[in-house]
């Protein structure tokens, strides 16, 4: 790569003094002629970043083997890829300091102390596995597992051959259910074919007896050519393993693993639960689930990806649902209502595989990504984007693009780039301002860090989507850039600044090199130095009103999509009777009523636009106004205003307001024909709750407690 004295000298002064000794000596073959270099190194016990993750391996195999320096559990090593993503590009070859700005920000960002640890999820499996599907491929897939793993068959088709000899256990009929995870699994079949597969010896005595050669080597009888001579009957009497008159059997058994080879497989949600495979007919991925299945005997852990707070759960109150955006968007099938008594969501950590759009969707926060934290990642771009700018990157190459991408696909997705790039004139790699985050999982990071990362000087932020990417997921990042772009535009900020690429297959990658080409967007006046904070929507109002601050023309009101977690409510007056069910419903405190005077208060800040309000009202008066409010330089919607108010009912008795009129006239209104309601008891609905139970005491019509 291009890096001389004057780009360390460089990539030096945007680290900091402690950076400038490991930076003097060029190195062109570390890993192999110069070894002995990495070597010395790792004696001296000292932090140590590699700037090269393709001889990963190589390194920690020579530290392992260095006499006198530290294990891996000591002094752990770190690994940044600077070469695919910055020095093989051909902004490098043609300006080698524009690259400058971008490795310095790369090192720098790799250097950060690790996240916090997380609980993790456990699973145990003694290798019980039920292999699914037609006879012949169902056998064949047993036999590259057995050996390693105690193997089940459930036909679920006739035709094909079983041996003769009973090696497996043979079930027979079709899934009914398929419930669980690695080691949990709880299969349901049901069984309709009039031969018990358990029972019968395979003698062939039916196949041989049967007229029109409806029964094969699977050992069942295919109804469609069977005309009832019920000959296998009478030479299957001794075993009995023949009952056209049995009423179908259902079957429920316990499995650690599952391998479906059906055409249509049982379980189709994009991301099945671990322990599931579902190759279907493909060869070459039928080998890749035996080789992980075989592999699948033990104890194993996974981090908990998720963090639930129930208190700020918007899904649902008093049995009444409103946002469930995450239950909609979870495609491992992970998160599932709960509307009783919790009136909330049901997480199973057992099942989610981490994606994390569950989190970038929730509204409230209640949901949080948790392997690493919202914190952890806005440390890691404003570091990024702060040593970019303080090494020049903005002079030399335009104000930094965040280009976010997962930790598996998006990666090599990158590196292809950048290798083709060394060797391609016609492709151009990363630029140079293209500042790429790896991620567990791309729909982890949402509008929040977006935000964020715009507050801290990014001119774009831009979402490389893979194949790992479900269409849910693609669906929900779609939905949330398009309020991102809707609020950095009413703020004055043109252009689309949240972006999704999309790569499939190798006809992609001449559009993705050249969309990364594209002009930066003008970036903040004034870069952020706030961090981001564990609660979402605390992240959410900090970037907000640091972008609004340095917004060239920010709009008094922003209209915002569906999906805005911000917004306002608009209240019919001529329906609402004023009896505040949605202050009661209201989970963020954005409602709340006047204990001197019958009003309907609103804190437009506090809304997280879950609908809770309007499902709740009785009389359907409550419309969402999805919306960023700036009025008053933002504080407008940091204030509590009245949305309705109403005149209060006095009492008849006692003449102290207890309601309000129209509340009292619905109520009285409804009740007028009931038969309970009627003469005095109808005036007493009239009265407060004491003067009620004064005037039912002193009637001397009123049976009392005190007569019986």
């Amino acid at each position: 790569m291009p890096l001389d004295q004057r780009a360390r000298d460089r990539i030096a002064q945007a680290l900091g003094p402690d950076a400038a000794d490991g930076l003097q000596t060029p190195y062109s073959l570390l890993c192999r002629r110069e070894a002995g270099a990495f070597q010395r190194a790792a004696k001296e016990g000292d932090d140590l970043l590699v700037a090269c993750t393709q001889e990963s391996r190589l390194f920690l195999e020579l530290s392992a083997e260095t006499e006198g320096a530290p294990s891996l559990n000591e002094r752990p090593i770190r690994f940044v890829n600077i070469r695919e993503t910055a020095g093989w590009s051909k902004d490098a070859k043609t300006a080698p300091m524009s690259v400058v700005p971008k490795i310095a920000a790369l090192i720098a960002a790799a250097q950060l102390p690790e996240p916090d640890p997380v609980p993790t999820v456990s699973y145990r499996s003694a290798g019980r596995v039920l292999v699914i599907g037609a006879a012949e491929p169902a056998q064949r897939a047993a036999a590259m597992l057995e050996g390693k793993l105690e193997v089940s068959l459930l036909l679920t088709a006739g035709g094909g051959a079983l041996p003769q000899v009973r090696a497996l256990a043979v079930h027979t009929g079709h899934v009914t259910s398929i419930a669980g995870w690695l080691g949990a699994f709880e299969v349901q079949w049901q069984s309709g074919n009039p031969i018990d597969a358990d029972v019968c010896t395979r003698c062939n005595a039916c196949i041989a007896a049967c007229p029109e050669q409806a029964i094969d080597f699977s050992y069942q009888i295919d109804l469609a050519k069977c005309t009832a001579h019920r000959d296998c009957v009478r030479v299957c009497d001794i075993a009995g393993a023949i009952d056209f008159a049995r009423t179908p059997q259902h079957f429920s058994e316990a499995f650690d693993l599952v391998l479906d080879l059906q055409a249509t497989p049982y379980l189709s949600q994009p991301r099945p639960p671990q322990g599931y495979f579902r190759p279907g007919a493909d060869e070459r991925k039928l080998v890749d689930a035996v080789l992980q299945l075989r592999e699948l005997t033990g104890e194993f852990e996974k981090p908990k990806f998720f963090q639930y707070k129930s208190k700020l759960c918007a899904h649902s109150r008093n049995e009444r649902v409103g946002c469930d955006a995450c239950v909609e968007v979870c495609s491992a099938r992970a998160i599932r209502s709960d509307v009783g008594a919790s009136g909330g969501i049901i997480v199973e950590p057992a099942l989610c595989v981490g994606c994390g759009a569950c989190t970038t969707v929730c509204p409230s926060g209640a949901l949080a990504y948790a392997t690493p934290t919202a914190a952890h990642q806005g440390r890691r771009m404003r570091t990024l984007l702060q040593t970019y700018q303080r090494a020049g990157g903005v002079s030399a190459s335009g104000a930094a693009a965040l280009l976010v991408h997962s930790q598996g696909a998006g990666t090599r997705w990158l590196n292809e780039l950048g290798r083709a790039a060394s060797v391609d004139a016609g492709t151009r790699g990363v630029p140079a301002r293209v500042l790429p985050m790896d991620v567990w999982h791309t729909a982890s990071v949402g509008l929040d860090l977006w935000l964020a990362a715009f507050a801290y000087g990014a001119s774009q932020v831009w979402l490389l989507l893979t194949d790992e990417e479900a269409p849910e997921y693609r669906d929900a990042l779609a939905e949330q850039a398009a309020v991102a772009n809707a609020l950095m535009r009413g703020m004055g900020y043109e252009g689309e600044r949240v972006c999704l690429f999309a790569v499939r297959d190798a006809r992609d990658f001449a559009e993705i090199d050249a969309a990364l080409r594209a002009p930066p967007a003008p970036a903040i006046a004034r870069a952020a130095a706030f961090a981001v904070q564990a609660d979402k929507r605390g992240t959410l109002d900090l970037a907000i009103d640091h972008l609004f601050a340095q917004a060239p023309r920010p709009a008094q009101e922003i209209a915002l999509p569906a999906a805005s977690p911000f917004g306002s409510l608009a209240v019919d007056a001529d329906k609402c009777t004023m009896c505040l069910a949605c202050v009661g419903a209201c989970p963020a405190s954005a409602l709340a009523d006047n204990p001197d005077a019958p009003q309907l208060r609103f804190i437009e800040k506090n809304c997280v636009q879950c609908g809770l309000c309007a499902s709740t009202c009785p009389e359907h008066a409550i419309t969402l106004a999805p919306r960023l409010w700036l009025a008053d330089e933002g504080r407008a919607r940091k204030q509590m205003r009245v949305l309705n108010e109403g005149q209060p009912y006095r009492c008849v008795r006692c003449h102290k307001p207890f309601g309000t009129l129209r509340a009292v006239e619905a109520m009285l209104g409804r009740l007028a024909s009931h038969a309970m309601f009627q003469g005095a008891a109808a005036e007493r609905l009239k009265m407060c709750g004491d003067c009620r139970v004064i005037d039912i005491y002193t009637d001397p019509n009123e049976v009392k407690i005190t007569d019986l």
